[in-house]
């Protein structure tokens, strides 16, 4: 007699343990990525983060102390503030978001799953037809090259 319990324990402990050590790692990727906020050459990443803490109301990774670290001092960007203006990360942290970044964004993926996945696919179908037509425009090339030559 088998006993199913463990066979189904194991993998379930396995996949929980690998989400947990994932979720973990990108956390961590996540803070490193704060230290590079608003240096040069990093436009995109700073403009990535300025948007999710302004659209999702939320402010560092795990909370805001995590821009505490990058600054060295008592202190966020402006997109954390409740109400932007200028140097309002300054401020005392009544005035910004407490929310966790990482957690909010999380949830809004589960919650959007579905349509992140459709969209997902989608994106998959056009690279593959767009790499299909290549080839196909790329075999008649060479087929006319044949002939003509």
């Amino acid at each position: 007699v088998i006993d199913t319990s463990y066979t189904g324990e194991r993998p379930v402990s396995f996949l929980l343990f690998q989400y947990l050590t994932i979720d973990k790692y990108a956390q961590r990727d996540l803070k490193k990525g704060l230290h590079l906020y608003g240096t040069d050459g990093n436009i995109g990443l700073t403009n990535a983060w300025s948007i999710i803490q302004t659209d999702f109301r939320c402010c560092g990774v795990s909370n805001y102390t995590d821009w505490f670290e990058v600054y060295n001092t008592t202190r966020v960007p402006d997109s954390c503030c409740l109400e932007f203006s200028e140097n309002c990360g300054l401020h005392s942290p009544g005035t910004w978001w407490k929310a966790p970044c990482y957690e909010t964004v999380k949830i809004w993926l589960q919650e959007n799953l579905l349509a992140v996945g459709i969209f997902g696919l989608c994106t998959v179908l056009v690279q593959i037809l767009g790499l299909t037509f290549a080839m196909t425009m790329y075999c008649q090339v060479v087929k006319a090259d044949t002939y003509c030559a």
